[in-house]
């Protein structure tokens, strides 16, 4: 009850924030920097937290065997630090990363999916217990999955990327039509009946967007310019064509060798720079930067874009079950972890992942361009990261809040070594490149 409370509070300072910022300057365009409503303090984090930090985000690039990374961490009663590691490839000519590099979302795309379904709910125009094979009526054995079920990753339907990984890892630039995906998620079998257990699933994020397609008659693009981009000022977020390949400005992306069975050969780095969006689509295709993900991650934990009962229900968590800790729970579109809200993931050659608390405004993003430590690695990354803010000391005239946090620097530092697959500590230990195919 204390957390909704918190949640509830902090969106009327969020409105109260942007009709405040549009008064004053005159404007007309309804832009929501969720940052405003925190009170964000405008400032460096302090310098020792500031190297810590920096410690943290080298281990995750040389842990993960990337040749660099960035990430932002925001502290509203603090301060804030933008850190950069490495280079933006492995190429000689490769350029140092800087804080205005671009970077692929991985399954955080997933976020803006689900915010748009949320969008489109709150107008009435589907409702969350929609059955999906309402709106896509050609695509059989759909029977009793809701639109809910899909953002809640508890359709039952299984993910058809650990099966075509490998596939995406040696044709990066194959273009791949969402149906064939999605037919390739329905052929596998089931994790169990709508409703049950929470098993994430591009699979079932990729029929999400067909149906919401289908159902208002506008791409993807259109709905999420409309319902994501175009209110939180999201200028550098795209997903790209699935005939552009080619992608400047963007952290280059690598992945150790797969053998057929899925292993993975550290001894051989695959270059999947050049590659089809199309991969992960609405699921998991998004290209950003660290300030329009930042703005993503703070209104995705807010509800900032969407109405009270609808964050209620979207924040109404399950257990994720299974081995998993019992402060691990799924929301609609994003997980929850102690306080933190939002994903963590994997695309070819990228790790995301992008946390927000909703009462502090303790904002976490990171970006690794090495796929192969995979989800759970950018997952601790993150949470290192938000384990040393957390500790920051306010700003004069701020108090520090009480952030807790199910988990210390220490144990998410020993669980980076424990999940990094093929770690390069020292630059002539990384392998040459070869390109995919």
């Amino acid at each position: 009850m204390a957390d909704r409370q918190g949640a509830s509070r902090r969106r009327v300072g969020l409105v109260a924030a942007m009709v405040a910022s549009l008064v004053l300057s005159g404007c007309t365009a309804d832009v929501i920097d969720p940052a405003a409503g925190f009170g964000q303090v405008d400032a460096a984090l302090a310098e020792e937290i500031a190297s810590d930090l920096q410690s943290v985000l080298d281990d995750a690039v040389a842990l993960s065997g990337s040749s660099g990374g960035l990430a932002g961490v925001w502290a509203p009663w603090a301060g804030e630090w933008i850190g950069t590691s490495g280079t933006t490839g492995f190429d000689e000519a490769a350029a140092e990363v800087t804080p205005e590099d671009g970077f692929r979302l991985a399954t955080v795309t997933t976020e803006i999916t689900c915010t748009v379904l949320l969008a489109l709910a709150d107008e009435g125009v589907v409702a969350l217990d929609d059955e999906v094979e309402r709106y896509v009526d050609w695509i059989p054995r759909l029977d009793g999955i809701t639109l809910e079920h899909l953002c809640r990753h508890t359709s039952g339907l299984a993910d058809y990327y650990p099966g075509l990984r490998s596939h995406f890892v040696a044709n990066p630039e194959r273009p791949w039509p969402a149906v064939e995906l999605v037919s390739n998620g329905l052929a596998m079998p089931r994790t169990g009946p709508p409703g049950e257990q929470v098993r994430e699933s591009r699979t079932g994020i990729l029929l999400l967007a067909l149906a919401l397609e289908r159902r208002t008659g506008r791409s993807w693009s259109d709905l999420a310019t409309e319902y994501v981009f175009e209110p939180l000022g999201m200028e550098g977020t795209r997903l790209p064509d699935a005939s552009i390949t080619a992608h400047d400005g963007t952290l280059d992306a690598y992945t150790a060798g797969l053998a057929q069975d899925g292993t993975v050969d550290c001894a051989v780095l695959v270059d999947d720079s050049a590659q089809s969006s199309s991969m992960g689509g609405a699921a998991a295709g998004a290209v950003s930067n660290l300030e329009d993900t930042r703005r993503l991650a703070q209104a995705f934990a807010t509800g900032a874009l969407l109405s009270e009962s609808t964050t209620r229900t979207q924040w109404t968590t399950l257990p994720l079950g299974g081995s998993a800790p019992a402060w691990y729970e799924a929301g609609i579109g994003g997980f929850q972890y102690g306080t933190l809200r939002g994903s963590a993931g994997e695309s070819t050659g990228a790790l995301t992942a992008a946390f927000t608390d909703p009462d502090s405004g303790l904002t976490v993003v990171v970006a690794l361009n090495n796929a192969t430590s995979g989800a759970g690695f950018v997952r601790e990354v993150a949470f290192g990261l938000a384990s040393i803010a957390s500790k920051a000391d306010a700003a004069p005239e701020h108090e520090r809040p009480l952030v807790e946090l199910p988990w210390s620097i220490e144990q998410a530092s020993a669980r980076m070594q424990e999940l990094a697959k093929c770690p390069s500590t020292e630059a002539e230990a990384t392998p040459e490149p070869v390109p995919s195919g």
